[in-house]
């Protein structure tokens, strides 16, 4: 790790104390986690006092598959369509259908990070904070610190469902405005809840409980192949 790397994750440190809840150094980046009650204030040091005056992103996280992993890519045999799977995510669920979670009880499910960058100081800082509760996850804008996190908020909310608090315009972005749900979502199926088609006869989009089945493709597994070994391994 740099030494100016680790300098400044110690004047953050200090800059800030107690109201970091985390500050992690890794891969030569730097990210602290924030409590939601302490987000804009220390979003407002970040741009007056540190130098970030430029929001590069903000977006949401779904932490409930953390760390899960349900390809078996090793033991797998040669055929089938689901080889090597055991059914452990979002692709293998229907409506109504509901996926074990990764965390314990009571742990945060949903955070919002924001990716920061100091032009003039040449440095980049990610900022995380979680939501409190899973069921109604609720952090507050950074949107009066930052202008760009506007449409960034939207997009999360859209996305994920979380609520960011003095937002001044906070509604759905991407998908439409009667869409159920929020499909970044790990307990929200692939294929979607619903379908939609154009009726020539009502001269409307209509929508319809989905037909498809839910399908992931499985990835491609390597085998040793005895017309690529050399003679050494082949001996």
């Amino acid at each position: 790790m740099s030494e100016v790397l680790t300098q400044h994750a110690e004047a953050l440190q200090s800059h800030f104390g107690d109201r970091l809840q985390a500050l992690t150094l890794a891969v030569e980046e730097i990210t602290i986690d924030v409590a939601p009650d302490q987000l804009v204030g220390v979003c407002t040091d970040l741009r007056d006092d540190l130098g970030y005056e430029i929001l590069v992103d903000l977006c949401g996280v779904d932490y409930s598959q953390f760390g899960r992993d349900e390809w078996a890519t090793n033991e797998t045999s040669a055929t089938g369509f689901s080889r090597g799977v055991e059914p452990a995510s979002m692709g293998r669920l229907t409506f109504g259908d509901e996926l074990e979670t990764a965390i314990d009880e009571g742990e945060p499910r949903f955070a919002s990070v924001i990716h920061l960058l100091s032009i003039a100081q040449n440095r980049r800082l990610r900022v995380k904070t979680f939501a409190a509760d899973n069921s109604l996850p609720v952090v507050p804008s950074v949107s009066e610190v930052w202008a760009s996190a506007n449409w960034y908020e939207r997009e999360s909310f859209d996305l994920y469902g979380i609520l960011y608090s003095d937002h001044p315009d906070l509604r759905r972005i991407l998908t439409d405005y009667g869409f159920v749900g929020h499909p970044f979502r790990k307990d929200f199926p692939l294929v979607g809840n619903v379908e939609m088609r154009y009726d020539p006869e009502q001269k409307r989009v209509i929508y319809e409980p989905v037909t498809i089945e839910p399908r992931v493709l499985v990835p491609r597994v390597k085998r040793e192949d005895h017309r690529y070994l050399d003679g050494a391994e082949e001996a």
